[in-house]
């Protein structure tokens, strides 16, 4: 970064402030690990069947899995570049993109879907718990689960040679043992009540992996080289969501589950609780991941303030919105998600690694730049436009704009909002950045 302190000779854990210079201490096989265990989560199997749903069909499900996570893991990977080539955390480094003051909206928005993806995570691991014990002890679950996510969040870097060592091997196995005992049932024809098409559910596969864009930096800051950043996050985190999608779309298939039952379908297999206890256990990562992010984000608003403290209590403030509601729309949920990061991950790597040559000024007097700003509403714009979703109060205005467009016909079936809100985003990034660059000439 522009403006830092001097590290303390020899440490190796996370600055505590954002001034002071971040280690470099991971690897290739450090950072493929710890995406590999943020991929593999129990929202995998809960969102392959979603896919499932939406497309009607085992291959097109699984197909859908595949091209939505492989679009995601790229997106992944080149924000992920942003961390090791600045040494900033995710929304400090859009400060290259926006400018101080223009990174502070990504970081509001950042702030508030990782809270929230951090409160869906406690809730999440709280319900697997209870589908293996007994419901009485959810709120015990909500706490221990909000604790030790708080806790890995106070020290992120201790964490990831932990799950490196440790958890890594003891999910593969389970991971195996799931596979092999859902792959040994029968195939059954799946629902059609649900279908909403094949490019719906690469939009819902690709939204799940690019949630994580937002806080890929925030990890590969500590990355030796940006080649371990890239092909780390993108291979890691890629091939674990695709696992774990494909594994909700099987389920539906040979279990006649679907996406708000098949964790319990899971556990009803053969020795399947205590497969489930492990992937429960090792959900954490998730959790702390979204509490460690959330106060990376917060930083680049606060960054005199000690990390630890701000972890704490956003860890607390997670903990306890957890205690008192309910999954609700998660589809709708990782939707919104997409139709706002999605364009601005696409914006951004077309500037890093086209427009800006991979020179970001990411301290604090770097200044504001419309082009990109402009670019991200226009990607936006194009996913609502194909993509309005199910938001009370937010998609009928954009199905009334889309009904005009396209003559009150249906939006064409090869038509996905995750493509076509990339391809726009990337191509107005280019085209402005040039604008940019002749009247800064």
């Amino acid at each position: 970064m522009t403006d830092t302190a001097v590290r303390p000779a020899g440490t190796t854990e996370a600055p505590l402030v954002l001034t002071t210079d971040a280690p470099r201490t991971l690897g290739f096989f450090d950072q493929f690990t710890l995406w590999g265990n943020f991929g593999i989560s129990l929202f995998g199997p809960v969102t392959g069947a979603l896919v499932a749903a939406y497309t009607g069909s085992l291959w097109q499900g699984l197909l859908a899995v595949v091209v939505g996570c492989g679009i995601g893991a790229l997106v992944l990977g080149g924000a992920a570049v942003f961390g090791s080539q600045t040494g900033a955390p995710a929304m400090a480094s859009l400060r290259g993109l926006f400018g101080r003051r223009g990174s502070i909206a990504p970081t509001v928005l950042n702030i508030a879907q990782n809270i929230g993806w951090a409160t869906m995570e406690i809730i999440v691991i709280s319900q697997a718990a209870v589908a293996v014990t007994s419901e009485r002890w959810r709120w015990l679950f909500v706490v221990l689960a909000g604790i030790i996510a708080t806790a890995m969040a106070v020290r992120p870097l201790g964490s990831v040679r932990i799950l490196r060592k440790f958890m890594v091997w003891l999910v593969l196995l389970a991971s195996v043992y799931l596979f092999v005992q859902v792959l040994s049932k029968p195939v059954h024809a799946l629902p059609q009540d649900s279908v909403f098409g094949f490019w719906p559910a690469v939009d819902l596969a690709a939204a799940g992996v690019v949630s994580f864009a937002p806080l890929a930096a925030d990890y590969t800051r500590h990355s030796r080289t940006n080649k371990a950043a890239f092909s780390g996050s993108a291979l890691g985190y890629g091939l674990a969501a695709i696992g774990y999608y494909a594994l909700g779309v099987v389920a539906v298939a040979t279990l006649g589950t679907n996406s708000d039952d098949v964790i319990t379908a899971l556990v009803t297999l053969p020795a399947g609780a205590i497969a489930l206890l492990v992937l429960l256990v090792d959900e954490v990562d998730e959790a702390y991941a979204n509490v460690y992010s959330t106060t990376m984000a917060a930083h680049n608003l606060i960054g005199h303030i000690d990390r630890r403290w701000i972890s704490i209590a956003i860890g607390a403030l997670a903990t306890g919105i957890a205690l008192f509601i309910d999954l609700g729309n998660y589809t709708q949920f990782l939707y919104l998600i997409g139709s706002v990061f999605i364009p601005l991950f696409a914006v951004a790597i077309a500037d890093f690694f086209v427009v800006s040559k991979m020179k970001w000024d990411v301290s604090g007097a770097a200044k504001f730049r419309w082009q990109p700003t402009a670019a991200w509403l226009i990607g936006f714009v194009a996913y609502q436009l194909v993509n309005p979703g199910t938001v009370s109060g937010w998609s009928p205005f954009w199905t009334k704009i889309q009904q005009a467009i396209f003559n009150d016909q249906p939006v064409p079936g090869w038509l996905g909002a995750t493509y076509t809100s990339i391809i726009v985003s990337m191509v107005a990034a280019v085209l402005l950045g040039r604008i940019g660059r002749r009247q800064a000439a």
